[in-house]
This record gives structure tokens, sequence and C-alpha cells, in this order.
């Protein structure tokens, strides 16, 4: 999780500390966790708790609608923004890391270990 965090931190705090975020930013950021959640808890659950496929379906979920709606952007207006489709992926990540944190799978102890 660290090796995950600190590189998110670093492409975009920076950012996000300056108060350089767009409203349209904000506003994929919002879409990318909602995206994100679907795909996160459908692939939680095909899974069977598997950590990487519910981020995995998360990330890819977001990175699909992202992809879209540029994409939707580029025809209507010709124009296509990068910092957009990074922000709705970064919903996906938040929610993929939040559903995993907080999906209650408990360790189980292998017999015989000792405590």
């Amino acid at each position: 999780m660290k090796c995950l965090l600190f590189p998110i931190l670093f492409l975009f705090g920076s950012p996000l500390a300056i108060g350089q975020v767009t409203f349209d930013e904000k506003l994929h950021f919002g879409a990318g966790i909602v995206a994100g959640a679907a795909g996160g808890f459908v692939a939680h659950k095909i899974s069977k708790g598997d950590k990487w496929w519910t981020i995995a379906g998360a990330v890819g979920t977001s990175l699909v609608a992202g992809v879209a709606k540029e994409a939707i952007d580029e025809a209507q207006d010709g124009d296509w923004d990068n910092r957009e489709l990074a922000a709705t992926a970064l919903g996906g990540v938040v929610v993929g890391v939040t559903i995993e944190i907080f999906s209650g799978k408990k360790k189980k102890k292998k017999a015989g270990q000792i405590p």
C-alpha cells in the first residue's frame, strides 16, 4: 500500500496543495469514484476478495469511463484533457484502495501456528 500511495501523492499532491484543480477535474474525480466503486465491488465479489483484482476492477472501470468521456469531448469540441482523465483514474484508485481497506477481510490463522 505504501508503494502505491507515494506515486499518487507525488504526482497529484502538488496541484491539489496549490489549488490548481479545476471544477471539471473535481467532477471527474467524483465520477471515477462512482464508476470505480461499481467495478471494484464486482471484482471483489467475483475474485472472492482478492485485493489486487478489486483494485484492478476499480481502476479499470474508472479508466474506461474517463476514456469514454474524453472521447466524447474530443468528438464534440476537439478537446481531450489528460488531467481530467487522470482525475477520473485517481478516483478509481482511491475507491479501490478504500474497498480493500474496509472490506472486513480477516486473515485466517494457520492451524498449529503459535499466536
